[in-house]
């Protein structure tokens, strides 16, 4: 039975279904405005803010205007790339793809406090328990749970694109996609943080609500835990596991 109120602070793994968490919002623009001085303009009427990179081939831009849900774009100029995040894509996910930014533009100060992925999306997928179904167009990876998915295809436009939904319920949508030339390292940055097993951060209203009591998430108390709240999400990680064998 649940008993968690609205306003508890709550960890949530697996990290892709606790949803977007914008009280996290620092820490997708926070690096880079206030670690690397990138210049950044922000309208507080639409909450649209743009920033960009110092050598000015890197723009970023949150939009929670867009009506096609959209709310993150990041774009290279040349080699022209983009990568746009939906609204419910998780904060910590796409925080791991901007901080990662500075080091792709040969900035390696701070690189000891923003690790970069080493293993391919297939390593990663494969030492995850992703499952990985054959395609006709390419490759495609699914979370033990089967929510979240992942697709490398032939597709010109988007060949890297991540999908995710709980029964298709409203509110759990998001997706993340990638054009041909984004560095495949941001892919498997990205990757990295759904296919984890740390928990986020979250309130318990800001959970999507179909998550809120869905067997495949773990939700656990902060404040109200008994140990270091890490500590006891893991453990009730691991009871879970060897329930399930």
């Amino acid at each position: 039975m649940n008993t968690l109120a609205p306003n508890d602070l709550v960890l949530i793994s697996p990290q892709y279904l606790a949803g977007g968490g914008m009280n996290k919002i620092n820490d997708i623009i926070g690096p880079l405005v206030h670690l690397f001085a990138w210049p950044h303009e922000h309208n507080p009427r639409t909450r649209h803010i743009d920033i960009d990179s110092p050598c000015g081939s890197v723009f970023l831009a949150f939009d929670p205007g867009r009506q096609d849900g959209v709310w993150w774009t990041i774009a290279h100029h040349e080699p022209y790339w983009q990568i746009e995040f939906s609204r419910q894509t998780p904060s910590e996910a796409i925080a791991s793809v901007t901080q990662a930014l500075p080091q792709l533009l040969g900035d390696h100060r701070h690189a000891d406090r923003i690790p970069l992925a080493a293993e391919s999306v297939a390593h990663l997928a494969k030492n995850s328990g992703w499952e990985a179904p054959s395609t006709a167009s390419g490759m495609a990876w699914a979370s033990p749970d089967g929510h979240c998915t992942v697709e490398h295809s032939a597709d010109p436009v988007h060949p890297w694109r991540f999908e995710h939904s709980v029964y298709d319920g409203f509110d759990t949508h998001w997706t993340a996609t990638f054009t041909p030339e984004v560095p495949e390292r941001l892919v498997a940055q990205f990757f990295t943080h759904l296919a984890t097993t740390i928990p986020v951060e979250r309130v318990f209203r800001d959970a999507p609500y179909l998550v809120q009591s869905l067997d495949a998430a773990l939700i656990t108390p902060v404040n109200r835990a008994a140990v270091n709240p890490h500590v006891h999400h893991a453990g009730a990680q691991l009871g879970r596991a060897v329930h399930r064998r």
